[in-house]
């Protein structure tokens, strides 16, 4: 169906939650228009110039049916996502998670993108919101939107809100000390991960430096604004002496090859692209001054002489309260035509915000062609997600990740939390699986 021009599908940002609701509105016969200001500009967290760029970490968290994001993303692929097809044909080793090449990731969805004949790719900052007279608009700028943009959507909701977000830092593969680190998985479950192993004194001594070393400014910076997932590690180590080992530091089910013992703490890294020349530290999220991050975390062993490829950088998230300003297919409740998808809704991670975007696409297009809308049921995971980001009885929204607290209580009494998950992942894929039939019917 070709849509007039004064109600086209205007999509502004081309990060996940953009490229998945394009996907999903351009496979239904729908033009649109998506809209990137990159190359032209990015922002401190951009380095790509392609499309759909992971500027954290890049894991898309457990690929298990049974964990929260596992169910989510096999939705997702019931559902014909862009954003976990392009995930699974570039995934690397991460163990039981799904972890991408970034480049690989990145080039694969912007090649299915820019050779779709009905999505059209547009080269320019937006800084105004697009009114009605220009048809239907989907904000999904994410996380990082424009400080022009940003004011803009600030007018249009009448506030503004924001919290701060960190990254990892991503060394050499070969700068890294094997006859110190070691390869293996937590309870032998592969080799997927270097692992740096410290005894009681060496993190110890990491703890103390790392207490006194030297942060980045960043205007309005507090720890309540920091989502806790990506809390930086200097924070976490503020937080109690043992934090770490209890934390990203935890040695729980691994042991070193060599000794047969468990380490006092371990700094896992995990592969971040296909060729295996570069890992991440896992959980050292930093806002360190790149100097200190050099010194301090050279301090652990293994890395004594680590090149680092990127340190670690922080930046400021925005997201809005989306309950008091959304409907539940995420149109705004003060103007239909305008709609938001992805974390700037206030959702928290790549999968949840690439889940929005596809059942933002899915809500336009039936809307655009005049069919019946679908209603989510709570016992997806996805339909919760949506569910908790534009539930009216939520005052204060704070950003949320899938997780089995917002999904639907089960009918009958399960025992055990693995046989409870198994049932949750069950009923879930079953509804899924109803749903897409409903889609394609409609």
């Amino acid at each position: 169906m070709q849509l007039r021009e004064d109600r086209m599908i205007h999509i502004i940002g081309a990060g996940l939650a953009g490229c998945e609701t394009a996907w999903q509105i351009a496979n239904r016969g729908i033009k649109v228009r998506l809209y990137e200001m990159k190359p032209g500009k990015k922002s401190p967290a951009h380095e790509l110039d392609t499309l759909a760029e992971l500027v954290c970490s890049n894991s898309l968290k457990a690929n298990n049916v049974e964990s929260a994001s596992g169910l989510l993303k096999e939705e997702m692929r019931i559902l014909g996502s862009l954003i976990v097809e392009a995930a699974d044909n570039t995934q690397v080793p991460a163990g039981g998670s799904l972890a991408v090449d970034r480049k690989q990731f990145s080039n694969y969805i912007t090649d299915k993108i820019r050779t779709h004949p009905n999505i059209q790719v547009v080269h320019e900052e937006v800084k105004e919101t697009k009114e009605t007279k220009e048809g239907i608009t989907v904000i999904a700028t994410g996380p990082l939107t424009s400080d022009a943009l940003a004011q803009k959507i600030g007018k249009l909701t009448g506030e503004q809100l924001f919290f701060y977000d960190a990254a990892s830092p991503i060394i050499e593969t070969d700068s890294i000390n094997m006859d110190v680190a070691f390869k293996g998985s937590r309870y032998n479950k592969g080799d997927d991960y270097i692992n740096c192993p410290m005894t009681e004194d060496q993190y110890n001594a990491f703890y103390e430096r790392l207490l006194c070393a030297e942060t980045a400014e960043i205007h309005g910076f507090e720890d309540k604004k920091v989502f806790e997932s990506c809390m930086p590690i200097e924070n976490i180590a503020r937080r109690g002496k043992m934090t770490m080992a209890f934390g990203p530091l935890k040695p729980v089910g691994i042991y070193d090859p060599r000794s047969e013992r468990r380490p006092f703490a371990v700094v896992q890294l995990r592969q971040d692209n296909a060729m295996g020349t570069m890992y991440n530290m896992v959980g050292f999220q930093t806002r360190l001054k790149f100097h200190e991050q050099k010194e301090v975390f050279r301090m652990i062993p293994g890395l004594e002489k680590v090149n680092f490829l990127r340190y670690g950088v922080m930046h400021k998230n925005t997201y809005i309260n989306s309950p008091t300003l959304l409907n539940a297919d995420c149109s705004m409740k003060k103007n239909k035509d305008i709609y938001f998808a992805g974390q700037i809704m206030g959702v928290e991670g790549y999968v949840e915000s690439a889940a929005c975007g596809l059942w933002v696409g899915i809500s336009i297009a039936n809307r655009v062609q005049n069919k019946t809308q679908i209603i989510l049921s709570n016992q997806t995971m996805l339909g919760a997600l949506l569910g908790y980001c534009t539930d009216n009885d939520i005052e204060s929204l704070q950003p949320m990740n899938a997780n089995y607290g917002i999904i639907s209580p089960l009918e009958k009494r399960v025992r055990g939390k693995k046989a409870r998950r198994e049932e949750y992942s069950k009923r879930a894929i079953i509804k899924v699986k109803e749903l897409k039939k409903d889609i394609e019917r409609v």
